[in-house]
């Protein structure tokens, strides 16, 4: 996999007012994992997408405003790339995330988590990497509530007051990636805190070793 970087500029009045940098995989053969390439193209279309339909009408609008009060025009940004978190075997983990600044306030960020086996180019489930009776998702649960806890208790992180409620009413099992040490369960941007405590991550340690290939075949 090597990086596909593509920029987009949005004007008004050729003056720029929204730009977007995309950085996603892509696999260096041309005729290698066709699916995996595929699901990257749509997500950089869904982002330029997102840029055009949603962000930019929001810009102008903000530039007009400024031309119309003789102040500076703003340029906002968009930017979407990706993290390898683990990658063994067949194995491939990462992340991808999107962050802008055409709003008020702290740039926001999203977070999508993908885990792919190589070998039949198919999304995995974070049940793969534990034993069928394991109990995983009451596991990642109480990892979560120990560390907030514990966050809290140290002063690292100030979560909302009603966050146990919420723990698990905003958990999705598909927001995870793989890391050398356990699987990586994030909750989106507020929805435990306030957007200044960016993404909430919490870690499961595996049953074992780190994983080669699923558990579950």
């Amino acid at each position: 996999m090597e990086p596909r970087e593509e920029e987009q500029e949005w004007t008004v009045e050729e003056i720029p007012v929204l730009t977007a940098r995309s950085s996603l995989p892509e696999p260096a053969a041309a005729r290698a994992w066709g699916r995996i390439r595929r699901f990257y193209h749509w997500q950089r279309r869904s982002f330029y997408r997102y840029c055009k339909g949603e962000l930019f009408p929001w810009a102008e609008a903000e530039a007009k405003n400024a031309m119309e009060r003789g102040v500076p025009i703003p340029c906002f940004h968009a930017e979407l790339t990706y993290r390898t978190t683990y990658r063994a075997g067949k194995l491939w983990s990462l992340y991808t995330e999107l962050r802008d600044n055409a709003a008020p306030g702290p740039s926001m960020v999203r977070r999508w988590g993908d885990t792919w086996d190589l070998s039949g180019e198919l999304p995995l489930p974070p049940e793969r990497f534990f034993p069928p009776r394991f109990a995983w998702k009451r596991g990642a649960l109480l990892a979560a509530e120990q560390e907030i806890r514990r966050q809290e208790r140290r002063g690292e992180a100030c979560f909302y007051p009603e966050w146990p409620r919420l723990l698990r009413r905003r958990f999705h099992p598909r927001n995870y990636y793989l890391t050398p040490e356990g699987v990586a369960f994030f909750f989106p941007m507020e929805s435990l805190a306030p957007a200044i405590e960016g993404i909430p991550v919490f870690l499961l340690p595996y049953c074992g070793e780190a994983p080669l290939a699923p558990l579950r075949e």
